[in-house]
């Protein structure tokens, strides 16, 4: 899951990196624009963007790529994960 916002320059960065590790993991995922969910805004609205694999935040800010690969790598269900 990926949360980001409108006019938000790290989450456009953020968005291609997801897009590109899922796609070469084969794993779905969504976006979600924070704005649009007052609680998940309250929540998330001074990390964002934020990555969540599984309900675990993997990230926010300047998402890591590595980190992105070994949540979904090692979250049981998500790609390799037991």
């Amino acid at each position: 899951m990926l949360y980001t916002r409108k006019g938000c320059h790290l989450c456009d960065n953020a968005r291609d990196l997801v897009r590109e590790v899922c796609a070469d993991e084969g794993v779905a995922w969504r976006e979600v624009d924070i704005d649009t969910d007052p609680v998940v805004s309250a929540r998330l609205s001074d990390l964002t963007p934020v990555v969540e694999v599984d309900g675990a935040q993997v990230g926010y800010w300047r998402i890591r790529p590595e980190l992105v690969r070994l949540a979904l790598e090692t979250t049981p269900g998500v790609v390799g994960g037991q």
